[in-house]
Parts: structure tokens; C-alpha cells; sequence
């Protein structure tokens, strides 16, 4: 596991956003030049059935690493879900023997819903992709900053 500063190697990537309920799930091309989400959640279940579920996307989507979404406060102090996400993503690393870095994911789930609002989705439909939307603007800024190389780990204040 990595601190979030591009300690993936070339390839394909996957962006994950973690939720207690739902995990969504975007992945980039190879040139790392288009994030698109998935059009699938995690499967709920035991950690096997979740750690196979990941091993057989990162072999079927060639994924070379996965970026978890690191909720924090405007501030870039971490929050209650921060330690959560972290966990998860330690579990990630260990499951599939893949990097895994850390990005900041503040209000991914909101333009992710600005994003799918007048669709005309139903209520259950807007809320079963926000999570994928989420994961892709989640990995598209992993990828710009990581291209740019702005990568610098820990995510800092808005303001600042």
C-alpha cells in the first residue's frame, strides 16, 4: 500500500469509492487518458466473496492498481470515514497483491449526483450510479494529478 503519491506502475488503474453500503468502481485505459465507471457495485457478502470479486476484476480489466477515495474534511483533516476507507483500502493491497494509493474524494458524490440530476433516473437508479460516477471523478483527478506531478500524498486544506 502506498501514501496516494503514484506509486502505481503503467497500466490500467481502478478508482474505487468505498461505502458501508455500496462500493463504486471506475477504471482507466492503459494511457491513463479516460476514467469510465462501471456499471456494477461490489458484491455484499463475506470478505472472500469480496476479495475474489476483486481479484477476478483486476484480471479481467488488466487493472495494475486500485485509488481509494480518502473522505476528509474541507480542512484535509481526516474524518470518521478516513480510517474506514484506510482499512479498506490495507485490505484491498492485501486481497489482490496490488498498490494501492490514497486520493482525496471530497465531494465526489456531489458532483456525481449534479451530474446524473435531470436524467429523469428514478430515485434508485441516481443513487445505484453515483457511486461508479463518484469512483470516475474520483480516478480522472488521481490521473490529472498524477500526470501533472502534483501528487503529494495526504490531501491539505481547500483554502490552502
Amino acid at each position: 500500500m502506498s501514501d496516494g503519491t503514484g506509486a502505481i506502475p503503467a497500466g490500467r488503474v481502478a478508482g474505487v469509492d468505498y461505502g458501508r453500503k455500496r462500493i463504486g468502481i471506475a477504471v482507466c485505459d492503459a494511457g491513463r487518458i479516460i476514467a469510465s465507471p462501471l456499471p456494477f457495485h461490489v458484491p455484499a457478502g463475506d470478505e472472500a466473496t469480496e476479495a475474489a470479486f476483486f481479484r477476478g476484476l483486476a484480471a479481467a480489466e488488466e487493472v495494475v492498481g486500485f485509488v481509494v477515495g480518502l473522505p476528509v474534511h474541507a480542512d484535509g483533516s481526516p474524518s470518521r470515514m478516513s480510517a474506514e476507507a484506510e482499512r479498506f483500502g490495507g485490505w484491498l493491497a492485501a486481497a489482490t497483491g496490488l498498490p494501492v494509493v490514497f486520493h482525496d474524494e471530497r465531494y465526489t458524490s456531489v458532483e456525481a449526483a449534479g451530474r446524473l440530476a435531470g436524467l429523469g433516473l428514478s430515485r434508485g437508479k441516481k443513487k445505484a450510479r453515483t457511486d461508479s460516477i463518484a469512483a470516475q471523478i474520483l480516478l480522472t483527478a488521481w490521473m490529472e494529478a498524477d500526470a501533472a506531478g502534483t501528487l503529494t500524498g495526504r490531501p491539505g486544506a481547500l483554502d490552502g
